[in-house]
């Protein structure tokens, strides 16, 4: 009951946010500061890549892109995270952000080397050093790095054109 609880308030409180949320969130904006197709909020950019790889090969990718995978902050991030998955085609596959096990069992990090301020983790998390958003309850769960999932990259806005 509490979990569904948690669930439930969590959701809600996401729903309030997107509300207020589409002022700062844009998409293929040509007067944003994000790459033609990436989605940006605020001063950060993102993108749903579709191609499955491992968690490494993922934030290898990222860098490439100029980001890292995705690392969440807020409610309002992980809404923005949200809805660039669920625009995709098959927007019911676990995806892969950027957080991951240290070495200590519980210590989180993201790859960005961001502040581990946000969660949404489901409470049965399964065996895994690599966080991934399951498709199910879009809560955040445990995963083998070496599996291979779709993944959302992040990377600052850029301004200056």
């Amino acid at each position: 009951m509490a979990f569904a609880l948690r669930v439930f308030f969590l959701l809600c409180g996401i729903s309030g946010l997107m509300t207020g949320a589409w002022a700062t969130f844009r998409h293929d904006d040509k007067d944003g500061c994000c790459p033609k197709g990436w989605t940006q909020l605020n001063d950060r950019c993102f993108i749903y890549q579709e191609e499955a790889r491992s968690f490494l090969d993922a934030e290898s990718i990222c860098k490439t892109l100029g980001g890292n995978l995705a690392s969440i902050q807020s409610a309002l991030e992980y809404a923005t995270v949200l809805a660039v998955i669920k625009e995709t085609d098959d927007p019911i596959i676990d995806t892969w952000i950027g957080l991951h096990e240290g070495i200590e069992e519980g210590n989180f990090i993201w790859t960005d080397g961001s502040d581990f301020d946000f969660s949404a983790f489901n409470a049965d998390t399964d065996v895994g050093d690599c966080i991934e958003i399951e498709n199910l309850d879009e809560l955040w769960d445990n995963e083998t790095c070496g599996s291979d999932n779709p993944y959302v990259c992040a990377r600052d806005a850029d301004c200056h054109h």
